[in-house]
């Protein structure tokens, strides 16, 4: 290709088609990041929370992005100058005050999932978020492992890790409790334990101070 009018134009061509691919993974990062209507969790209440705050939201602040919320939205994106599209990506969340959060890993997510499956199966959906967010108390606490997968593999911490419940299939509300619990929604009210009554032979367990009870669980510190 010895013509420099050709090497000229294959070089505009690939400059072209470079900013192009990355126009298009800045968008797909976007639209995968925006929180909109079937969303739910505690991003979604603070969403909910400020729009109230401001006038724009009249309705229940109960972490589900519904129609009234998508509405509210719109409404919140028309008046500052905002792209109308009733989702809450990184500008609407940025202009309601509101960090976005960054993605959790997919394992991470899996692994909480079966977690929580396996021990609130049957239970309340409150529930099952709040067995995930002991999950995530114990992260945080400096008594336990620092990592999901270490707090849910410490020995002696869960039982359906050797009764065998740990794997049976998922339950799908497993996946959306452990997103909320994820997203921060923490219905434990920040508990590191919890036991059901009915079935525990722990006496230390009862020791604990109550927090709340859910369904067949009691929550405590």
């Amino acid at each position: 290709m010895k013509d420099p009018r050709i090497r000229t134009a294959v070089a505009i061509l690939a400059l072209i088609l470079a900013v192009a691919s990355v126009v298009l993974v800045s968008i797909t990062s976007a639209n995968a990041a925006s929180i909109q209507r079937g969303s739910s969790g505690d991003t979604v209440r603070q969403i909910q929370t400020k729009l109230k705050q401001w006038g724009y939201y009249t309705g229940s602040v109960d972490g589900i992005y519904g129609s009234g919320t998508e509405k509210a939205v719109r409404y919140f994106q028309q008046k500052n100058g905002l792209a109308v599209d009733g989702k809450c990506g990184a500008q609407t969340l940025a202009a309601l005050g509101i960090s976005s959060a960054a993605p959790k890993s997919s394992a991470q997510l899996d692994l909480l999932a079966r977690l929580i499956s396996a021990e609130a199966r049957g239970e309340p959906y409150s529930g099952q978020v709040a067995v995930g967010a002991v999950v995530l108390n114990r992260v945080r606490h400096p008594s336990f492992p620092n990592t999901v997968s270490g707090v849910i593999y410490q020995n002696g911490a869960f039982s359906c890790i050797n009764d065998g419940q740990f794997d049976q299939p998922v339950a799908a509300s497993a996946y959306r409790a452990a997103q909320d619990a994820l997203n921060g929604w923490d219905p434990s009210g920040g508990a590191i334990y919890y036991f059901n009554p009915a079935k525990t032979t722990s006496k230390w367990i009862w020791s604990r101070p109550l927090i709340v009870a859910i369904g067949s669980h009691r929550f405590c510190a």
